[in-house]
């Protein structure tokens, strides 16, 4: 689907943010890209390629004061925010976005959520997603339309980040039930679902996609599948015991960021974050990667 309406991208030099941009150069829209002044030279470098395309960078900052931000967005109609950080960012940022979208004339604003149904969450159960429902309920009186994308889990953070897998020892731990489905997308087609959203005039509301619907069992056959390897699948508690480990750990931490991937992984594995369905069927277009596909390619680059 094309457009002529013009996109504004906040946070397109991190990894999600350069795909969503890419992603919708690729679908012909004219796109403005806010570049923080300093942004160092690999990343300006990635996005100066992409101005070859005909995409636009504008310097300033989320933070900056609603008039000169609304200046940078101009006249794009949609504004996309792809930005990471703590509350500062999250919270007080991304709220300033939206009143300078307004200030701007912009009609829509696409949240980074990105995540797990953050709908059916309850403060407390993950910090970083109780930074994302307080941004919404602080610009809840916006006259922007919001379009909140959902993803569930990247590929990306289930392999990496959450400390599942472990290649050196060779296991694939988990805690609860190993056959609760779970909602996983690559950051890849996360962005394509994101530019479809955001080039679609009929698009409102929350939209929740997944690459793949997988329980933590088919998500270690999927693994051992694309590697060739014999993966032990370790069993660390019931969903009970994490949630006890996660209080456990925030009782001796001053860091929330030392168990925040265990609350994402209690949030999916006593399934009160799974999305009760998928929005992948309005744009058939999009051929989401498989997991174990994914794993393959991703191994097998140099």
């Amino acid at each position: 689907m094309t457009t002529t309406s013009s996109i504004f991208v906040a946070g397109a030099t991190g990894l999600l943010g350069g795909r969503i941009t890419t992603a919708l150069l690729d679908q012909g829209a004219p796109v403005r890209a806010l570049v923080r002044p300093g942004t160092d030279g690999d990343r300006r470098a990635a996005l100066a390629a992409l101005e070859a395309r005909g995409l636009e960078l504008v310097e300033g900052d989320i933070t900056d004061p609603v008039e000169k931000l609304a200046a940078a967005i101009g006249d794009a109609t949609t504004v996309v925010s792809a930005v990471q950080g703590g509350p500062d960012v999250i919270v007080d940022g991304q709220v300033n976005l939206v009143r300078a979208a307004e200030r701007a004339g912009a009609r829509r604003f696409v949240p980074s959520d990105f995540a797990i149904d953050i709908t059916k969450l309850e403060d407390g159960d993950n910090f970083m997603i109780d930074w994302r429902r307080q941004a919404a309920a602080a610009y809840g009186d916006t006259s922007l339309e919001v379009l909140s994308v959902l993803n569930g889990a990247f590929y990306e953070v289930m392999i990496g980040f959450m400390g599942i897998v472990d290649w050196e020892a060779g296991t694939v731990s988990h805690w609860g039930d190993p056959d609760q489905p779970l909602d996983m997308t690559s950051i890849a087609d996360t962005a394509a679902f994101t530019a479809a959203v955001a080039l679609d005039p009929r698009a409102g509301g929350t939209r929740r996609f997944a690459g793949e619907v997988l329980s933590m069992r088919r998500f270690h056959q999927a693994l051992e599948r694309a590697t060739g390897r014999t993966l032990a699948l370790v069993n660390l508690g019931t969903a009970d015991d994490l949630r006890a480990e996660i209080t456990r750990r925030a009782g001796l931490s001053q860091n929330p960021f030392d168990y925040v991937g265990l609350q994402y992984q209690w949030c999916m594995v006593t399934g009160k974050a799974k999305f009760d369905a998928l929005d992948n069927a309005e744009y058939p277009h999009i051929k989401p990667v498989s997991l174990e596909d994914f794993v393959r390619a991703d191994r097998s680059e140099p």
